[in-house]
């Protein structure tokens, strides 16, 4: 496999540093792993210019050394930078930019929006010949580890793409990797991907159509071709925190989360404005691919405002990705982002995803199992909406139930409701809640409606301990552990759980599963949903860090007092946790020190009737004005 090629574009004035810079790559050359190009490899009487261009071409990494000779050097800037950059935004060339003598580079658009090398872009002049060597090592080790990335079927000439340094896309839900009627949505996300005047992709659809599962397949494409020149991915899915646009939610988890992981070394400092500033300011440092699934909890519902961000983090961080991002951030929400509508048509593009057709609709229940002529495949898609999830859920009950006779649909009973909010899907719900009553898979699906995300296996057997919970946990008694994996596997092959790759210590539903069967439960057993959530509270509290320091370890502890007044333990929740362990008493810890003003409003919302109406009678009158404040 011929080796990547690194290029090195700087000004003769400055060989002293470009040979020192090599003599540090050299070892890189001298171990294989990398072919080495400067413009001195050019042999007496070849055409120079041309091989300029071929070695730019060819290469992977490109290493600027800039000073202001370099910076003031016409061939450089309209001939090499040019390029070099052109070949950046189409195929994915590493570009690092090394200060090698103090200069203006903070006046240079270009050059000041880049991750440059040193940190914080100091030169390497300043320092001692032990410090030079110590930053030089630290590039080499680190083109080295980029480098790595090189996908084992490259091919043998002409340029190599490289794989992403960084990737992290664990946070999103799993979804099956088949997809239906989408070739065009896919072929749109493409051709956003490589145009570098498209900064955000808004996919906007009802609950159900199917908009995880089309990012999924779309980022499994991008995974076969080496993420087609993205230097990190980092995905994110906000319906841990509910589906619902009316909850109140904040994005404080997940900007900390993102700023630690890009690199901040101080992800709880700052305003949320700031921070969201800030993180948008790493996301563009490099070529990233964002992907931000399920959005909608974050913003206001229909009406007044619909569609505005409601955490200023987050605002600010997709306003400053909007008007400029050398990458691509992909959202998924059920309504448009209001607070980049004027960019839409410019940076920012909507694509708005319709019901599958009656053809897609009729290979998907095909692929599930269901038996029939094309035609009344086609129309069970029609009575259904030709909406994914319904199909989906009805193709796995036919199959299940019915032995896939999709005669029998005309079983399942036709519910009223707005199909923005799951009518279809609802209806095949409602048929499994009848045909597991009784069962344990019926009990497992209410427990999963207790939480407002992924539920871990230690959360679950808090709620599943003895004393056992009437109509929702006492049923279990009947049955062997062993059932219990059988129940599991009967829910996940009527895609009622999802299959969680390499999880198999959390259990997760789509969230309009998650919210039907939870609702269920708290209107025919609010004893039993209580107790739930009293258990979860428990749980929540006793196993969270006594003290957290950081916004991520405060996570538990949020969780708890969200459960605490769900299970209607208001007082407790506010004493013993918000007040004592968030807030730490007069130090006012999570609002002063952390700056989580969002995740405050969002725990502080369950103390009213709803937010910001009434507080409720359970809380002491002494309580009152500080949950006011």
């Amino acid at each position: 496999m011929t080796k990547p090629t690194v290029f090195i574009s700087y000004s003769h004035m400055d060989e002293d540093w470009k040979d020192r810079l090599v003599s540090h790559l050299g070892v890189l050359q001298h171990e294989g792993l990398l072919d080495l190009w400067d413009d001195r490899r050019i042999g007496g009487g070849e055409d120079w210019y041309e091989k300029i261009q071929e070695a730019m071409t060819k290469a992977s990494v490109a290493i600027l050394l800039v000073s202001a000779n370099f910076l003031t050097s016409k061939f450089i800037l309209e001939e090499e930078v040019s390029r070099l950059m052109e070949h950046r935004e189409k195929e994915g060339m590493r570009i690092f930019p090394i200060i090698a003598k103090p200069c203006a580079w903070n006046q240079v658009k270009w050059l000041s929006r880049m991750n440059l090398r040193t940190k914080d872009g100091k030169a390497l002049s300043g320092g001692d010949e032990h410090h030079i060597d110590t930053d030089l090592a630290a590039i080499a080790n680190e083109v080295a580890d980029i480098i790595k990335c090189v996908p084992e079927d490259s091919i043998d000439k002409g340029h190599i793409p490289l794989a992403p340094e960084k990737i992290s896309l664990a946070r999103l839900p799993s979804t099956s990797s088949i997809l239906f009627g989408r070739e065009q949505e896919l072929e749109d996300m493409d051709t956003a991907w490589a145009d570098p005047n498209t900064n955000i992709v808004s996919l906007v659809a009802w609950g159900g159509v199917g908009k995880t599962s089309l990012v999924n397949k779309w980022l499994r494409n991008m995974a076969a071709d080496s993420f087609h020149g993205a230097e990190r991915v980092f995905g994110w899915s906000f319906y841990s925190q509910g589906a619902s646009e009316d909850k109140q939610v904040s994005a404080d988890v997940f900007i900390a989360s993102a700023l630690k992981w890009f690199g901040d070394p101080a992800p709880d400092e700052g305003s949320p404005w700031e921070k969201g500033e800030r993180l948008a300011d790493f996301i563009k440092k490099q070529k990233t691919l964002l992907i931000l699934d399920g959005l909608e909890p974050l913003q206001n519902p229909p009406g007044e405002g619909g569609g505005r961000i409601k955490d200023p983090g987050l605002q600010s961080m997709l306003r400053e990705l909007a008007n400029h991002n050398p990458g691509l951030c992909v959202i998924s929400t059920r309504l448009e982002v209001d607070d980049i509508k004027d960019f839409i048509g410019n940076s920012v593009q909507n694509i708005s995803l319709d019901h599958l057709s009656p053809d897609a609709g009729v290979e998907l229940l095909k692929h599930l199992g269901v038996k029939g002529t094309d035609e009344e495949l086609k129309q069970a898609s029609r009575e259904f909406g030709n909406h994914a999830l319904a199909l989906t859920l009805l193709g796995s009950y036919l199959t299940v139930v019915y032995g896939g006779n999709v005669r029998k649909r005309d079983l399942i009973e036709n519910l009223i409701d707005e199909e923005e909010h799951g009518g279809h899907a609802k209806r095949v719900m409602e048929s499994y809640e009848k045909w597991f009553q009784g069962k344990p898979e019926l009990n497992i699906l209410y427990i999963m409606g207790v939480f407002g995300r992924p539920a871990e296996d230690g959360a679950i057997k808090a709620i599943m301990t003895k004393p056992v919970i009437n109509g929702l946990t006492s049923d279990f008694k009947k049955f062997s552990s062993k059932y219990w994996l059988f129940a599991l596997n009967r829910l996940k092959t009527a895609r009622l759980l999802a299959n969680e790759d390499g999880e198999s210590d959390k259990l997760d539903c789509h969230p309009l599963i998650r919210e039907y069967f939870g609702e269920k439960l708290k209107n025919n057993n609010p004893d039993a949903w209580k107790e739930a959530h009293s258990r979860l509270y428990d749980y929540y509290k006793n196993t969270a860090k006594e003290f957290p320091d950081t916004i991520e370890e405060m996570g538990p502890l949020y969780q708890a007092v969200a459960h605490g007044c769900e299970a209607g333990r208001h007082q407790d929740a506010l004493d013993e946790v918000y007040k004592q362990r968030i807030q730490r008493r007069n130090e006012f810890f999570a609002s002063k020190k952390l700056g989580a003003m969002g995740s405050l409003l969002t725990i502080l919302s369950g103390f009213f009737n709803q937010p910001w109406d009434k507080i409720l009678a359970e809380i002491a009158e002494s309580d009152k004005g500080y949950v006011l404040n």
